[in-house]
């Protein structure tokens, strides 16, 4: 209840500049060190384990040919770009879907309709990865693979069973 009830949202939705934000963060307007704050969210930022090397893989499957793209449907104000910086998502994915820039956030159905017309997608030819159900729903409402993310290790066994990525040799 100390923070703003609405103050993230309207800053993924691009409608809050950074300093709007920051300057709004606590419901009751107390000041804070802005930089630090700041500073904690982006040194904060890191894979989880195993996820550098799946999307590793994605990425080669990609450039062997394969009919796959990697994008990013994320709920994330301008920051998205602290997380570029740091981890150099771009290697593996696009930065196409980020609720800042498109001003719709997950689970509103008009992202995933958006995504769909964006990409000139088919719904059943999209597989949706999200950790959270009410993310998938949606998705899956309008036909797409949707698959609840857990760690890499069950995503990988997932992509293995969708055909997106090959089978591991033994």
């Amino acid at each position: 209840k100390l923070k703003h009830p609405d103050a993230w949202i309207r800053f993924e939705h691009g409608e809050l500049s950074r300093e709007g934000f920051l300057d709004e963060f606590f419901a009751d307007g107390r000041s804070f060190d802005h930089a630090a704050f700041e500073s904690m969210i982006r040194d904060g930022y890191a894979f989880l384990p195993g996820i550098e090397r799946l999307l590793a893989e994605l990425a080669a499957t990609q450039r062997a040919g394969a009919a796959l793209s990697v994008h990013a449907l994320s709920n994330y104000p301008e920051w998205y770009v602290w997380i570029e910086d740091k981890l150099r998502l771009s290697r593996f994915l696009e930065w196409s879907f980020v609720s800042c820039q498109v001003g719709l956030r997950k689970p509103d159905p008009k992202l995933y309709e958006h995504v769909l017309r964006t990409l000139d997608a088919a719904p059943e030819d999209c597989l949706f990865v999200d950790d959270r159900q009410k993310n998938l729903d949606p998705a899956a409402a309008l036909g797409m693979r949707t698959h609840l993310f857990q760690d890499a290790d069950h995503l990988r066994e997932a992509l293995v069973a969708e055909g997106i990525l090959p089978a591991p040799t033994v």
